[in-house]
């Protein structure tokens, strides 16, 4: 009887182990039921196969009421084994800012220091410093192409072709003014001609991510739209969208616009503001970062074109939560906004944020990418994002990366995948994206 009774608690043990297994799993992949504590911004934020173009506008961009016909959105190339496209409406979010010793006399980003929890008690109990590339570097996987400079023009070619490869049409870069840079980087503006010169080579287009820095107000802002659009707008790589009027239009994400007052964006973004660029030659479309639920109504007042969500962990706050975007999109269609939801493989800042752990989202081999592409798409949005190519800070790029063991680091990586593995699955995305919008038009 006692050893009936003890195999029942063993096996009663096992079963309560494995179903707390599960759960852990599971929290992956489900939305989270409320808010988590947000972390402090870090400022954020071979030869080619010939081709022939069968089919391109020079404007890719959606007609109607913020809406797009697939035709519109997408670019089909004959390669020597088989067709490919490249879709307009897959935007990604591409970094500048990293160096290395060849390129820059100096390792920049790439030994990133490890930002402290604004609690001193926490913080204590966590590890200080910085990292010593190349072997440790500020990230949980390790690149391909190693801690690499953004000025390498190979690493640049190497980029766009990675990004043709995953069908993401728009690169999104993250921009400063001339002579700006984040707290930890360098300016790179000097970079951009280069940056959109190589995208046009692969028929990519380029959006601007514009990021907050010292001084930015409502006057400054309307220096650096006049600035880009003079600079860049004739290129050939610049991207434009097609508003609900039929313009044809520059789109810019601004991230952390809600630490701008809606007053002061109304200035710029509506047609009676001192600062105004409606109706003018540097009109655009201006889309509002969304990160808590009250910020919706202060985009709509600040006279902003649409709302994206940036953040690649689900749960992480509002705007991130896919279990909102019903909501979000509901609450845009009425107001005649975009909304933009922004999916990612996966989460993990540690390697900067070293207390930051409960934010982290596995990427379960894909699936966790799986799932946040299937809810962007279940809300029928006219852009997807994806964050990130290669913020290795926050590991939510899909840049390849390779397995990496040294002697004091083990690096996550996407075994037992290709280092591929999240650009054919952003390619496969993209393409049942571009043939459900045909269904939602039909």
């Amino acid at each position: 009887m006692t050893r009936m009774r003890r195999k029942a608690i063993v096996a009663l043990f096992l079963f309560t182990l494995f179903i707390f297994g599960a759960m852990m799993g599971l929290r992956t992949l489900k939305p989270s039921d409320g808010f988590s504590d947000l972390a402090p911004g870090m400022d954020f934020v071979g030869e080619r196969s010939e081709r022939k173009r069968l089919a391109e506008k020079d404007a890719p961009a959606s007609p109607g009421q913020f809406r797009s016909g697939g035709s519109d959105t997408k670019v089909v190339f004959t390669k020597s084994d088989r067709d490919s496209s490249i879709f307009y409406d897959v935007h990604i979010f591409y970094y500048l800012w990293y160096g290395s010793p060849v390129m820059d006399n100096k390792y920049i980003h790439w030994d990133h220091p490890l930002v402290p929890h604004w609690d001193p008690k926490i913080a204590a109990s966590h590890p200080q410093g910085g990292h010593t590339p190349p072997e440790d570097i500020a990230s949980s996987f390790y690149p391909e192409l190693g801690p690499y400079s953004s000025r390498d023009p190979n690493v640049l070619e190497s980029h766009m072709a990675q990004i043709e490869e995953a069908a993401s049409g728009v690169l999104v870069l993250s921009w400063y003014p001339p002579g700006v840079a984040d707290d930890h980087g360098e300016p790179t503006e000097d970079l951009v001609p280069a940056v959109m010169d190589a995208a046009q080579r692969h028929s990519i287009k380029v959006a601007f991510h514009i990021q907050p820095y010292k001084g930015q107000t409502d006057q400054s802002m309307h220096d650096n739209i006049k600035y880009i659009i003079d600079k860049y707008g004739k290129h050939g790589a610049f991207y434009r969208f097609r508003t609900s009027t039929g313009q044809v239009l520059p789109l810019f994400y601004v991230y952390d616009s809600y630490l701008t007052p809606p007053e002061s964006w109304t200035e710029l973004l509506t047609t009676k503001g001192s600062q105004s660029i409606r109706g003018t030659p540097y009109d655009g479309v201006f889309v509002a970062l969304i990160v808590e639920e009250r910020h919706k109504h202060d985009i709509l007042a600040s006279g902003f074109d649409g709302m994206y969500t940036y953040f690649a962990s689900n749960g992480f706050s509002f705007g991130s939560s896919h279990q909102n975007w019903k909501a979000i999109k509901a609450f845009c269609d009425a107001n005649n906004l975009l909304f933009i939801p922004s999916v990612g493989p996966g989460y993990v800042d540690t390697a900067v944020r070293p207390w930051n752990n409960h934010n982290t989202r596995n990427r379960v081999n894909g699936r966790y990418y799986e799932t946040s592409l299937q809810a962007a798409l279940s809300v029928r949005p006219e852009i997807v994002t994806i964050t990130s190519f290669n913020q290795w800070h926050e590991g939510s790029q899909i840049e390849r990366a390779v397995p990496k063991k040294t002697m004091s680091r083990l690096y996550l990586d996407y075994l037992p995948n290709q280092p591929d593995q999240y650009l054919q699955l952003t390619r496969q995305w993209a393409e049942t994206f571009n043939k459900e919008k045909d269904k939602w038009l039909m």
